[in-house]
């Protein structure tokens, strides 16, 4: 890949040890108020860089978003985060996603949250989702919730409806180029919670707290636009380079 050789040399870390992953496993960033600060600009040339790459690597859209929200005042262990993710795309520069020719053309998608995963307000990750066709990845998103869910199931409730929703806009561009999905799109959740949910309209009384709009998912699974299954995540689902 050019342009992550160029970055690479561009932030100087050509010489420097590769690593395995773009984050350490269950690492948190908080809030960093005794932090040596660093440069802004530099830090910000780097998540630049970084988010132009998210295009064409779903395994960099996580740690790139969780980076990019500190940008205003980046610190020194903030800073080793985004090298560290530099680091990994040294280890991965001739990856890239597969398509299988004449592979299954069905739409699927997968689905997580982390609940209250922000150190500073409380807010999880909503729409984290990849969605998968022929074998690799064609669309995937990891972005910060707007509102404070109170519950897991919450959490998990509507980041699946954000990941409905872009399963329906997907599945309607896939129809205008000849590639109509004749069933319901599969969505993969790990909250048995959330299916039962988006299924049961008697559960219902015990999620009045959610907004209103978060429940049209009920109404997708109800015309079989939409299936949600359950699947265990062992795995971080958004590598797929």
């Amino acid at each position: 890949m050019k342009y992550a050789a160029e970055v690479l040399k561009r932030f100087e870390i050509e010489n420097y040890n590769a690593t395995c992953n773009p984050i350490i496993p269950g690492q948190k960033i908080g809030k960093d108020e005794n932090g040596i600060e660093v440069d802004a600009t530099l830090y910000k040339q780097i998540v630049g860089n970084l988010m132009y790459l998210t295009t064409t690597c779903p395994d960099l859209m996580f740690v790139v978003s969780l980076i990019s929200h500190f940008m205003a005042s980046p610190t020194q262990c903030r800073f080793v985060v985004a090298k560290r993710v530099l680091r990994y795309l040294k280890s991965t520069m001739n990856y890239g996603v597969f398509y299988m020719k004449g592979g299954v053309s069905d739409l699927v998608g997968f689905s997580d949250s982390d609940y209250a995963c922000d150190m500073k307000d409380s807010k999880i990750t909503l729409g984290a989702y990849v969605f998968m066709m022929s074998g690799g990845a064609i669309a995937w998103s990891s972005r910060k919730q707007s509102i404070v869910t109170l519950l897991t199931i919450d959490a998990e409730f509507v980041d699946v409806v954000a990941c409905a929703c872009q399963a329906i806009w997907m599945r309607r561009i896939l129809k205008e180029i000849g590639y109509s999905q004749t069933e319901g799109t599969k969505l993969m959740c790990d909250n048995a919670s959330t299916i039962k949910l988006s299924n049961n309209l008697v559960l219902y009384g015990g999620s009045k707290h959610i907004r209103v709009r978060f429940h049209f998912l009920r109404d997708l699974t109800k015309k079989e636009l939409l299936i949600c299954c359950f699947v265990v995540l062992k795995i971080n689902l958004l590598i797929y380079r």
